[in-house]
């Protein structure tokens, strides 16, 4: 297991007691999403392709409203979720290339295949992503529920750029009612 994705594991070890038994997996998955963008970052630099999909993007946003009704979601419900973890994944390969731009070489990790290892791992996480969402939508209201992801993002062993892209990954999932 490599460092990035042990870190980013541990998102939220340290969330708030309170906080509904159904966000911590909820939370983790989102991490490990995130982790895999280091993987996805390293399949860009060595190909050189751009790290916008608009492709990609799309065929992940039309399968996730497709099955969302499948898992009792609003389609609509799943396509900001999921749009949001794009970003957020794309802020992470935008990082990685950026930094190794600058050390003009990226590490030298193995190199799994983009389309036949990479995306059938995100395919995968994307239906555990979808159940976890589920589960948590009853919580998505709570008065709290920005406190519980606010105390999990920034718990204190998290690198900057995870917890940056855990904000933006989660920046939706609490619905505020006035």
């Amino acid at each position: 297991m490599n460092r990035r994705l042990v870190f980013a594991l541990l998102f939220v070890s340290a969330s708030a007691s309170a906080a509904p038994p159904s966000l911590e997996p909820l939370l983790n998955s989102i991490a490990e999403r995130l982790a895999i963008a280091d993987q996805v970052a390293l399949s860009k630099w060595d190909s050189h392709k751009p790290v916008e999909d608009k492709k990609r993007e799309q065929e992940v946003i039309a399968s996730v409203v497709a099955l969302a009704p499948s898992y009792k979601l609003d389609p609509a419900t799943a396509e900001q979720f999921f749009s949001a973890q794009i970003e957020a994944n794309k802020l992470v390969q935008y990082a990685h290339l950026s930094d190794w731009q600058f050390q003009d070489k990226a590490p030298d990790d193995p190199r799994p295949d983009l389309v036949k290892q990479i995306r059938p791992q995100l395919d995968q996480l994307q239906k555990r992503l979808l159940l976890q969402l589920a589960d948590f939508s009853p919580q998505r209201t709570d008065p709290q529920c920005p406190q519980w992801l606010a105390e999990a993002v920034h718990e204190p062993r998290n690198e900057p750029m995870q917890q940056l892209a855990m904000i933006r990954a989660t920046a939706e999932l609490c619905i505020y009612k006035n």
